[in-house]
């Protein structure tokens, strides 16, 4: 395990970068340097597959379609709960408040006269040449941009939206943006294309996890996810404006390309690997065109391992959580977390623990979760000694508190997103599990378990054989 003396220097200058988090990686000997040739097709992927649960991944020594030597990449950065906690400077515990928190009190932002990354500037970029863009999946049809946040702002209605979508390079310097219809970007540059406008984005890669987090959030049309990313930092995120666009980017990201999004060009993507580890076709998308990219002279390219794997996950997973709670709380009030793990794909599944639950009330907070995401499907209510983001915990309270006959919810027929992989005709089924005790079915819940006179002396011995 090694460090990198550009990491170190970055970090000495910013904890609002990229490589201030690879650093704190590295310290803790969860960051792995390859120095090994890889190539961007396919070998990258399969080794952050491989490795999909273990430490991030900075490949020094990248050979690129072309074959010529190519920008490092780091991948895996974000593949566990504890990493984003670490990202945040939070706990796992205290995570989804610390979003919570930073939604409802977001930071202006601190605009600096200049960044790092405005050290090159390449004009008209070809992508394929001038980034190490990973080929992922042998049945895509292309290399993909995986972590890229988009910035965009509505000129008319002065909207700005963060996001993150994927960009498949088309040749020279275009590319297919995949973004659903309903998703805010595409609203954004479809209301450009009716004023006889092109949007114009600026793709930021390489950014701290508070960054990226802040572009997978659920928030409504206007909300300007960036003030979040700095609530999340604890701090005003320092910007730099765009010089062509006027848009404002993250100071400390790694390299920008700035474009316009065109809602009225558009291409066929074909198959594309999605979360839940299969291939969909979504058909036609809307396409970019980039006039320039501007980069740090020593950039790292930051990649999201998509399809079926952790990080893609728990990036839509984390965030999604977080904004069921927000918005759950009037509707449900003793709801005290929400999880949507890996389990479910970062999506699919949602387990919702309350404390002291009224007859009644696991089934409303089931509908609350249908009526606010409709990717989830599947939605399971506990206790509040139940961890959420524990997949054994969550099977045991099904498992020993739920009767199929009298607690499994089951409606048919309703309204599916493009990316369920069941869907038939647009909808698809939901399923509730209420996994809540209730005191007809026991009078005694109390588990079996040792003195906590015993467990204490239990911990101390084992710390002392440093076993615990």
């Amino acid at each position: 395990m090694q460090t990198n003396d550009a990491i170190n220097r970055e970090a000495t200058h910013s904890r609002q970068s990229m490589r201030a988090f690879m650093s704190t990686l590295c310290a803790a000997g969860e960051l792995v340097s390859i120095p090994q040739p890889v190539r961007a097709d396919y070998e990258v992927a399969s080794c952050l597959a491989e490795i999909d649960r273990g430490p991030a991944l900075h490949f020094t020594n990248v050979i690129g379609a072309s074959g010529a030597a190519a920008m490092p990449i780091v991948g895996n950065l974000l593949n566990s709960l504890p990493r984003f906690a670490v990202g945040l400077g939070s706990t796992i515990e205290k995570t989804q408040e610390t979003l919570l928190v930073a939604i409802d009190r977001p930071l202006p932002h601190r605009e600096l006269p200049s960044a790092p990354w405005q050290e090159q500037i390449i004009a008209e970029p070809s992508l394929a040449d001038q980034l190490p863009i990973p080929r992922f999946f042998e049945k895509e049809a292309g290399p993909y941009i995986t972590a890229g946040v988009i910035i965009a702002r509505d000129s008319h209605s002065g909207y700005t939206n963060l996001s993150i979508a994927r960009l498949m390079p088309l040749g020279a310097n275009r590319a297919f943006v995949g973004i659903a219809p309903n998703h805010h970007l595409a609203v954004l540059a479809r209301a450009a294309q009716a004023r006889g406008e092109k949007l114009d984005i600026a793709v930021c890669i390489g950014n701290h996890p508070a960054v990226l987090l802040a572009a997978c959030l659920y928030l409504g049309l206007g909300e300007d996810e960036l003030p979040v990313a700095g609530a999340l930092l604890g701090e005003p995120l320092d910007v730099v404006r765009c010089p062509q666009s006027g848009l404002l980017v993250p100071a400390h990201c790694e390299c920008v390309l700035e474009g316009t999004l065109d809602a009225g060009t558009s291409f066929v993507e074909g198959p594309v690997s999605e979360f839940h580890g299969m291939y969909e076709n979504y058909g036609a998308g809307i396409v970019a065109t980039f006039s320039r990219l501007t980069r740090r002279r020593d950039a790292i390219f930051q990649v999201i391992l998509p399809g079926y794997h952790p990080e893609h996950c728990l990036l839509g997973g984390v965030a999604i959580a977080a904004g069921l709670l927000r918005a759950m709380r009037s509707a449900v009030p003793s709801v005290c977390n929400v999880a949507v793990g890996v389990g479910g794909a970062g999506r699919l599944h949602a387990v919702v623990a309350v404390r002291a639950p009224r007859p009644g009330e696991a089934r409303k907070a089931m509908f609350a979760i249908w009526a606010a995401v409709n990717l989830v499907k599947q939605v399971t209510v506990v206790d509040d000694d139940i961890d959420p983001w524990d997949a054994l915990q969550v099977e045991w309270a099904q498992a020993t508190r739920a009767k199929p006959e009298r607690d499994f919810v089951i409606v048919p027929g309703v309204r599916a997103d493009r990316s369920e992989p069941l869907e038939q005709d647009g909808t698809i089924g939901k399923l509730g599990i209420d996994a809540t005790r209730k005191q007809s079915d026991r009078t005694d819940w109390e588990l079996a378990r040792p003195p906590h006179s015993a467990l204490a002396r239990a911990r101390e011995i084992l710390h002392e054989n440093q076993l615990a």
